[in-house]
């Protein structure tokens, strides 16, 4: 930069009040972690030092991970019996990394398909062994997961591999599929969101931006007994047994991310644990399809509603002209990111754990006021 070059200035706030950030990923973090975040940026535990700059075998660091693990263990409520990873690559890494540690070209794995991110994973897995689409969400525009008698499972799968929460469409399962194989969730939309049976499986995975931190790490939850039958016969920085043997540093690791997680796990801990979380998840969902419910028609909810997700609430008004106009006019009212994906379409109002009940009656509120003016 030559001398007197000014860096241009981006806008800020007028009121100092922060936007309502309906975004699906990466979304809100609870203001709590951000302030304490802010602090340990310059200076962490009177180090001196930044947690951006310390050495990731360094005993901050060191402090850092063995206390996300634990307080994860806490949340989930699960002992020593599995191992807690953080690892790079996100969710989207897990696809194939999943399979190429637990799938051979002999064997077969159950997927059922119920969005965008179980069609992604399907194709990376049958670039490793055979795929049993359990389920075939298409057949119904994705507006639901499958109960167990609508699904077909192999008989001795390595794995049955489903995702809890599709962010997109706004499906969510009311409890895991039932099976006799090691199961597998793709949780990134709706980690720690609500008690799970965690200890039924075999393996959980989330990337952070959704609803534990920021984009750039992904939490792993694996249970032993299955780490130990990954394949090791696998490029080192993919290979899960080596990952868990150097405490998820076998390389310099995304420490930032990790640090932000482990103050969510903290947060979520102090708010009372996963029942409270849910409690507060249930009331502002609530909120938001009392309103879709009682447009009388104006507006229209994406998935079914036994299976309707409590963190992506997806939705749309009579015409793509009003979608685009309500996201437009939503903004101005200080609420971003209400576009539904782009294989979706309509609207989308993403309210993870951090999202505040405010938030939730100031859209509200909103979707009255745009229905009658539109009616």
């Amino acid at each position: 930069m030559t001398s007197g070059t000014t860096i241009p200035t981006r806008p800020v706030s007028t009121t100092g009040e922060r936007t309502y950030n309906f975004s699906a990923g990466p979304a809100i973090l609870p203001e709590p972690v951000l302030k304490q975040a802010q602090q340990d940026l310059w200076d962490i535990d009177g180090s001196g030092i930044g947690i951006l700059e310390h050495s990731h075998r360094g005993p901050v660091v060191d402090r850092v991970f063995e206390e996300a693990k634990a307080d994860c263990r806490k949340v989930a409520g699960l002992g020593d019996d599995y191992e807690i990873l953080f690892l790079q690559g996100g969710a989207t890494m897990q696809f194939a990394m999943l399979p190429m540690a637990f799938l051979t070209p002999e064997a077969t794995a159950d997927y059922p398909d119920t969005g965008v991110w179980t069609t992604k994973a399907i194709k990376e897995a049958k670039r490793f062994g055979n795929v049993n689409v359990a389920f075939d969400g298409s057949e119904h525009n994705y507006d639901h997961t499958p109960a167990d008698d609508e699904m077909k499972l192999t008989d001795g799968a390595a794995y049955l591999h489903y995702c809890s929460n599709n962010t997109i469409y706004g499906t969510r399962y009311g409890q895991p599929p039932s099976t006799t194989a090691p199961l597998v969730c793709d949780a990134s939309s709706e980690m720690f969101s609500r008690p799970w049976p965690f200890d039924r499986h075999a393996m959980i995975y989330a990337g952070a931006q959704k609803n534990l931190g920021p984009a750039g790490v992904t939490l792993i939850i694996i249970r032993k007994d299955f780490l130990e039958k990954a394949n090791t016969d696998v490029p080192t920085m993919l290979n899960y047994r080596k990952l868990a043997e150097s405490d998820s540093r076998l390389n310099t690791p995304p420490v930032f991310g990790v640090y932000v997680m482990g103050q969510v796990f903290r947060w979520i801990l102090n708010q009372g644990g996963l029942e409270a979380v849910q409690q507060k998840n249930d009331a502002k969902a609530k909120l938001i399809y009392d309103a879709i419910d009682g447009s009388g028609g104006f507006y229209r909810g994406v998935a079914r509603s036994d299976c309707r997700s409590t963190m992506n609430v997806t939705f749309r008004t009579p015409s793509e002209e009003l979608d685009k106009k309500f996201i437009a006019e939503a903004k101005e009212r200080s609420m971003d990111g209400l576009k539904g994906h782009r294989d979706a379409g309509g609207l989308r109002a993403s309210i993870y754990n951090a999202f505040p009940q405010k938030g939730c009656e100031e859209l509200v509120k909103f979707m009255g006021e745009f229905a009658a003016r539109a009616k």
